[in-house]
């Protein structure tokens, strides 16, 4: 268990790996763990922890087992032009184990970077603020997110997140916040902007399958969440159904009651936890040509979000 490259504490850190396209992978040979479902003291990748002034550049990683990149704790990070290649050849491996980049810390640029994996491509934990990923590719995954936070009751703290120039194809989702229910603390000034995408979901609710059970929507205990916006968003939903290959339980661990898989934006959240959530510039359609729609309770959701709050067609509002 742990990462196969471990950095922790130290100032003016630089892990730079070969412009050479052919020659200095990281090989990880994550197929036979992937091919025998085994999760037990599985290694993770790289953990670049309690550094301040750093850069993460030119790195490439074959099927690595699990996680790629992790940066809790450290200050002034620069990653830019890393490629994780995290897909399996037999598509025999289903769970959701190999997150793209972990952000942790504060002032971190994340930019030019290629990620095929088939979880987060980005996930900004508790802590984390001041983070920009920006100008890159995530395919196969499940999108760009804020979470999850809150777990076993924990208080979160993220703020001043902006994401942008961003093509994210056959992922679950495009962009995303994930928080459990009976979290405290909360997340603000996060944008996602010019995003090329599947699909928005936020939700309070999120849950781990492999242990159980769903959590209790009633909960007066969530991540609160404020001055969210969702911008220039481009895509096609994919309805056919799209299957997702990550799930181990039944319904799926990403089902929504009542979804009908046509849905560009899912609020799931409870009332009094949010405020200035805005999608604005939302251009989709599905790929059998029907209308987008969005899932939204207006008991929770009181301000005006850019579009009509409801169970219905997408209807996009002036704010």
């Amino acid at each position: 268990p742990g990462s196969w490259i471990t950095f922790t504490g130290g100032t003016n850190v630089t892990l730079r790996g070969s412009l050479d396209p052919h020659w200095g992978w990281i090989d990880g040979h994550g197929q036979a763990w992937w091919d025998a479902q085994n999760q037990v003291n599985r290694p993770h990748g790289i953990a670049f922890s309690n550094i301040t002034n750093g850069v993460i550049r030119d790195m490439k990683i074959w099927k690595p087992i699990a996680w790629n990149f992790a940066t809790s704790r450290s200050s002034n990070i620069h990653v830019f032009n890393n490629k994780i290649i995290a897909v399996s050849s037999t598509k025999s491996f289903p769970f959701n184990t190999y997150i793209g980049f972990s952000a942790g810390g504060s002032n971190m640029i994340f930019e030019d970077n290629f990620i095929q994996n088939g979880d987060d491509c980005l996930a900004v934990g508790s802590g984390a603020s001041n983070i920009c990923f920006r100008n890159s590719y995530c395919e196969g995954g499940h999108g760009l997110s804020i979470g999850s936070l809150g777990k076993a009751g924990q208080v979160a703290n993220v703020q001043n997140v902006l994401i942008e120039n961003v093509k994210v194809k056959n992922s679950l989702y495009g962009a995303r916040f994930k928080s459990w229910a009976g979290g405290n603390g909360l997340a603000r000034n996060i944008t996602w902007r010019n995003i090329v995408f599947d699909d928005i979901y936020l939700t309070q609710n999120y849950w781990d399958q492999g242990i159980g059970p769903k959590p209790n929507p009633t909960s007066k205990n969530n991540t609160h969440i404020h001055d969210f916006m969702f911008e220039n968003f481009v895509g096609v939903i994919k309805d056919k159904p799209f299957v997702e290959g990550s799930c181990i339980s039944n319904p799926c661990w990403y089902a929504v009651p009542g979804a009908t898989g046509k849905e560009v934006i899912i609020y799931d959240l409870a009332p009094n936890t949010s405020s200035n959530i805005v999608a604005q510039n939302i251009v989709a359609t599905t790929q059998t040509h029907a209308p987008v729609t969005v899932m939204c309770d207006p008991k929770a959701i009181t301000y005006n979000t850019g579009f009509k709050c409801w169970n219905g067609l997408y209807l996009p509002t002036s704010k």
